[in-house]
């Protein structure tokens, strides 16, 4: 499923995809995608809800959970719930912080499902040097390529950052952006309910998401590559390589 659709989205850039619904509530793309959610390490943490992935295996059973979400999904009934805040401090030693989000096991296995679906049709659309949240691509690459271009003349790494990226990415724009690969409106609307979804923070209060994505999440991973056309590479925080002279001659 996943190879025909990036051919497709390869072979037409401007082909926007239709009838991805039941792929997304197809019963092999829940299984992956509850192995997904059960092989992360995060597997252990609970969502607003206080279940974990042990949890559901042992309360109610993967194929009875699986069938039931399927059922919600094709009924269009099923609404992700809001994400469990938890802030942690940013590595370094700076004092700043950076907030999390936990979804519950339902939704992160929708969200698997739906990164399933979306990954290899908005993969297409990605340059070569963009490194950032894209399959069978790491940091490391990131740091080949650096190593590659600087026994080829250049010179410079310049490392930046887009403030609070995730913080206060706009929903309308994302959507728009969003909508020139994807047509179903169910999927469209599953995506848009995820980044609605709201915050139950730490002092349990229940905040609305007017903007933003909150980290953690598999989706939030999704949300952001039509950001990334701008060809900001998040990975190990080597965001550009550019050569001196005589101006910008390349970005990654």
């Amino acid at each position: 499923m996943q190879t025909k659709l990036h051919r497709w989205a390869t072979a037409d850039q401007g082909r926007r995809f239709d009838d991805l619904f039941n792929l997304v509530h197809d019963p092999a793309t829940l299984i992956v995608a509850f192995d997904r959610v059960a092989g992360n390490r995060g597997a252990r943490s609970a969502g607003v809800d206080g279940l974990t992935v042990a949890d559901v295996e042992q309360q109610t059973g993967v194929p009875g959970f699986l069938d039931d979400l399927r059922s919600q999904l094709k009924a269009g009934t099923f609404r992700p719930l809001p994400v469990r805040e938890r802030i942690i401090p940013k590595p370094g030693g700076s004092g700043k912080v950076r907030r999390l989000g936990i979804p519950t096991v339902t939704d992160r296995v929708v969200q698997a499902a739906l990164k399933l679906v979306l990954e290899p049709i908005f993969e297409a659309d990605f340059v070569p040097v963009s490194y950032g949240f894209r399959p069978r691509r790491r940091a490391q690459d990131a740091i080949a390529e650096i190593h590659l271009f600087g026994s080829r003349g250049y010179r410079w790494v310049l490392d930046a950052d887009i403030k609070a990226c995730f913080d206060e990415i706009d929903h309308t724009s994302l959507m728009d952006r969003v909508r020139l690969r994807i047509k179903d409106k169910r999927v469209l609307a599953l995506v848009k309910a995820f980044l609605k979804a709201g915050l139950l923070s730490e002092l349990g209060e229940v905040e609305d998401t007017a903007t933003g994505t909150p980290q953690g999440g598999l989706c939030s991973a999704e949300h952001n590559p039509p950001y990334e056309q701008w060809r900001v590479m998040r990975s190990a925080g080597l965001l550009a390589l550019v050569r001196a002279l005589p101006a910008v001659e390349r970005c990654a």
